[in-house]
């Protein structure tokens, strides 16, 4: 008993005991927290005053920089003011300067006025002093003559009617025995043109190409819808087709053998090919025209192959191969230079001079033909131009000059060309004289159409009585076109001779094209 109440009394001593020291650990923290709150809102404080000693610096920096800028921006704004007034009291000194010489001016012209209103003056009454005395002086002649102004412009009326009269019954007798005149050679070319067609074949030999037809229904394609492909052909070509009641056939007329050729190689391609419209007659007439302008080349090399002559300049081997293409009276002209050259050289042979040299000049002499309806004057003095400009010998160049005298001869080579040029040209059957007068006519229309400012290129068809002018489209217009029409039929007939009448047709075409991408 006494041990339990021993043991009662020392765990309340303890709990005391432990509730003292617990008491007292609890007041000594609360005492510590509590310094340490203190010490934490000092530290606080002193933080918040530097923090406000800090803001108060950076807003002083602030204000200081900010009234630094706006004086700066106040010091640029009354020097850009002071500029400005100072342009704008330069405009208002030179706007006070026209003012003033507008002034100066206004005054002038007011004096001026002033001045011509008074010689105005003094020039009426000057007028009026002048009709004074004309009148008089009308008055007077008329009591001199007797007759007044009325009467005496009668008569003067009345005279020149008498003499009008009289130059005019002048003037028509003149025009009548012209007239009568232009009748007899009118009528003597009809009868020189009617004796002439004796020789038609000969001619249409050689001025119509026939060309074959797979069936008759492709002459109705050939024509085309209102005549739009036969149209197109001919505009591209210049060569005229014949559509007529031949079976399987049609014709070619014109008498450039080479565009003539070209329609041939190009309406027969067509036909094999089957599509014939414009775009594509176009585009097979311009491939034509390229290979045969290799065919001529190859041609002209082959001439001069063949007489034996070596480095020929390349622009005459092409001239030499548009001469297969070019007739002299009825005669082939690249085959009448294979003569000449090889006459030359049989001739130079037996004179013993040289060979080659003659040759050369022979196959030449006629180079000048293949341009002369481009070039004025005598093809054998375009020939020497030509002969000259691509490297020939100068005795080449005078040999072809002088094959016709239109310069001297001077030398045995000249002499030797002359003479072979005649025989070749004089051997039975060489030549036909209608063929050449004709082809001369047909080139004549087409160079007369050419030389008018607009027309970029012409074709004399029909045998000479059309000829079709194509324009540029750019350079005439539809107003004109009449005009050019009337002022190339007027040149034709104060240029050339010939039967019937020539039709001229001005052709003017606008064409607009885009690709689709």
């Amino acid at each position: 008993m006494q041990t339990i109440l021993i043991v009662i009394v020392t765990l309340g001593a303890g709990i005391l005991a432990g509730v003292f020291l617990r008491k007292r650990f609890v007041e000594a923290r609360h005492e510590n927290l509590e310094e340490q709150g203190r010490k934490m809102i000092e530290d606080a404080l002193a933080e918040a005053e530097q923090i406000k000693k800090e803001a108060a610096l950076a807003a002083k920096d602030e204000a200081y920089r900010l009234k630094q800028e706006a004086e700066k921006e106040i010091r640029r704004r009354q020097a850009e003011v002071a500029q400005e007034e100072k342009r704008y009291s330069q405009k208002l000194e030179q706007i006070e300067r026209k003012i003033d010489l507008l002034d100066k001016r206004e005054m002038d012209l007011l004096r001026k006025e002033k001045a011509l209103t008074a010689e105005e003056k003094k020039l009426e009454e000057r007028k009026a002093e002048v009709d004074r005395l004309v009148a008089e002086q009308q008055q007077r002649l008329e009591r001199i003559a007797g007759i007044s102004k009325v009467e005496a412009k009668k008569e003067l009326i009345e005279s020149i009617k008498s003499e009008a009269r009289m130059e005019a019954g002048k003037e028509v007798l003149r025009i009548e025995n012209e007239m009568r005149l232009k009748a007899d050679r009118k009528a003597k070319n009809i009868l020189a043109l009617a004796i002439s067609r004796y020789a038609g074949d000969y001619v249409a030999e050689r001025t119509v190409s026939l060309v074959p037809l797979p069936n008759e229904e492709m002459k109705g394609r050939i024509i085309g819808r209102e005549g739009r492909n036969i149209r197109a052909i001919e505009a591209a070509t210049g060569i005229d087709i014949i559509i007529d009641d031949t079976p399987e056939a049609v014709l070619l007329s014109g008498f450039n053998p080479v565009r003539r050729e070209v329609a041939r190689m190009a309406l027969e391609r067509l036909v094999a090919d089957g599509r014939i419209h414009p775009a594509r007659i176009e585009e097979v007439v311009e491939k034509v025209t390229k290979e045969l302008e290799v065919s001529i080349r190859e041609a002209g090399e082959q001439a001069t192959f063949d007489v034996g002559v070596h480095g020929v300049h390349n622009e005459l081997i092409s001239l030499l191969g548009r001469l297969k293409y070019r007739t002299s009276y009825g005669q082939n002209v690249l085959q009448h230079s294979l003569e000449v050259a090889f006459l030359c050289g049989v001739m130079a042979s037996e004179l013993g001079i040289d060979v080659k040299q003659a040759k050369r000049a022979g196959l030449l002499h006629d180079i000048g033909k293949a341009v002369d309806h481009e070039v004025e004057g005598s093809h054998a003095v375009i020939g020497a131009d030509l002969a000259r400009k691509y490297g020939e010998s100068p005795e080449v160049v005078h040999a072809i000059a002088a094959h016709h005298e239109d310069v001297e001869p001077e030398s045995i080579l000249d002499i030797l060309v002359q003479s072979a040029d005649a025989l070749s040209g004089a051997r039975p059957g060489a030549r036909k004289e209608m063929l050449e007068s004709y082809v001369k006519r047909l080139e004549e229309l087409e160079k007369i159409a050419n030389s008018f400012e607009g027309v970029e290129k012409s074709f004399a068809i029909q045998a000479g009585r059309e000829v079709r002018v194509v324009v540029n489209s750019g350079q005439v217009n539809d107003s004109t076109t009449l005009l050019l029409a009337k002022d190339i039929a007027k040149k034709i007939e104060e240029s050339l001779t010939y039967p019937g009448q020539i039709k001229v047709t001005v052709i003017r075409e606008t064409r607009s094209v885009d690709y689709a991408k």
